[in-house]
């Protein structure tokens, strides 16, 4: 999930819970004032009736309100408890309201707040009740708490809207610092461009970005020129070492044990000679500097390369079986060579005697088993620099090389074991 999308969603969750909690807090606070309120209009009735008591030593005369009840009951002397209670109030219906004939009666009950109080009237000790309708006071409530919610609403929209429309432009120079990042090549000369933002975090992290890259580039070059330095310069010490072998070869004589310590040295040079040409190779590759691009008919020049490698897998006796349909690449004609001479190289170098090599080539990749090993290989070790199987007279860049030349024209090399066969399969971009 991004940085954006999460806090969107904890903002949004913060929000809402708040929402409630304010929206609950404010609707007692109404219906606390409102209810104080009818409170004040219940004690003021009390004060009339017990002023007209007072005045006229009787009680008054009750009329029916719509709103207002208002009922005396005789009780023991001092039985009664003055207090505010919540109470059902009465309401009669008119003559002419339809309710009376749907539901057969004069009038219903509904939310109501009550005085109970006492008064002394003609030496008789009165309860009496003040009830009142509380049916305003919860409408007006309820109009109150909707108004309120929603502009609570629209005030939570238009934070989410311009939240996002802020966020959005104040996140930019991050989403370039990363696009940047996406595009950076350690190999090219480009350096990750100054960003023109007024915030301090953005800007740190883009210097900090362009440091690291600028650090990593110059690394890369001195690697890059020492690694071809060093191999250029092998090629004169090997060139030499071959020539003095040479010549020592046809100087004089050499017993068994002599000729046993040249053809070590021989293939000693020929192995730090291979290692070479491969680091160079590579290193070319991974710079991309052999970018010429040519149509290349696959099934023809596997068929060219099995016929070059006939005498080799014939000596050891290897069964060869083949399945080529057309298959047309755009590509370098000199690395497709190399990758495909590897993966047959392979292929019966670590073969058996008597083993089976096949080969696949379809519209969407080419494969290549063979027998082997009744083990699966190491999965992708077998691809990294150097890697290479006990008693192995490779150099440990073959496959190495293999995947490097893939990527760089959008192949995929890939290794599985379905025994008894080891597979490697090119797949080719749809």
């Amino acid at each position: 999930m991004k940085l954006f999308a999460r806090y969107n969603r904890v903002n949004l969750v913060t929000n809402i819970v708040l929402m409630l909690i304010t929206g609950f807090a404010y609707y007692q606070a109404i219906s606390w004032v409102l209810t104080r309120q009818k409170d004040k209009d219940l004690q003021n009735e009390e004060m009339e009736i017990l002023e007209y008591v007072k005045y006229n030593q009787e009680l008054p005369q009750v009329f029916e309100s719509k709103y207002l009840q208002i009922a005396f009951k005789i009780v023991p002397t001092s039985s009664v408890k003055r207090k505010f209670i919540d109470t059902l109030y009465y309401k009669k219906w008119g003559k002419d309201n339809p309710k009376r004939r749907i539901y057969h009666t004069d009038g219903d009950y509904e939310p109501g707040r009550g005085l109970v109080t006492a008064v002394i009237a003609g030496h008789q000790y009165y309860k009496v009740i003040i009830v009142e309708s509380k049916v305003e006071t919860e409408d007006l409530i309820r109009i109150i708490f909707l108004i309120t919610a929603g502009v609570i609403l629209l005030l939570l929209l238009l934070l989410l809207m311009t939240s996002r429309l802020i966020l959005n432009r104040l996140w930019r120079p991050f989403y370039s610092i990363m696009h940047e990042l996406k595009l950076f090549n350690i190999a090219e000369p480009t350096a990750i461009p100054k960003l023109d933002t007024v915030i301090d975090e953005f800007k740190e992290m883009n210097a900090v970005v362009s440091e690291m890259a600028a650090k990593a580039k110059h690394d890369y070059q001195t690697l890059k020129t020492f690694t071809e330095n060093a191999s250029h310069e092998f090629n004169t010490p090997i060139a030499i070492i071959n020539s003095k072998l040479d010549s020592l070869l046809q100087t004089d004589a050499f017993n068994e044990k002599q000729g046993k310590l040249l053809d070590d040295l021989y293939e000693g040079v020929s192995r730090i000679n291979r290692l070479n040409q491969s680091l160079l190779l590579l290193v070319k590759i991974e710079n991309r500097l052999l970018q010429e691009m040519q149509r290349i008919d696959l099934k023809t020049l596997i068929e060219e390369m099995l016929i070059q490698f006939e005498e080799i897998y014939q000596d050891k006796e290897l069964i060869l079986r083949y399945q080529l349909h057309e298959k047309e690449i755009f590509a370098n004609s000199y690395l497709i060579e190399i990758l495909l001479s590897n993966l047959i190289t392979n292929a019966i170098r670590h073969n058996y005697t008597g083993g089976e090599m096949i080969l696949e080539l379809s519209n969407e990749s080419f494969s290549i088993r063979n027998t082997g090993e009744s083990r699966a290989l190491s999965g992708d070790e077998i691809f990294t620099r150097f890697h290479k199987s006990s008693g192995s007279e490779g150099s440990g860049l073959g496959l190495t090389i293999c995947r490097q030349i893939c990527e760089n024209f959008d192949l995929s090399l890939t290794y599985n074991f379905d025994s008894p066969y080891h597979i490697f399969t090119v797949l080719f971009p749809a």
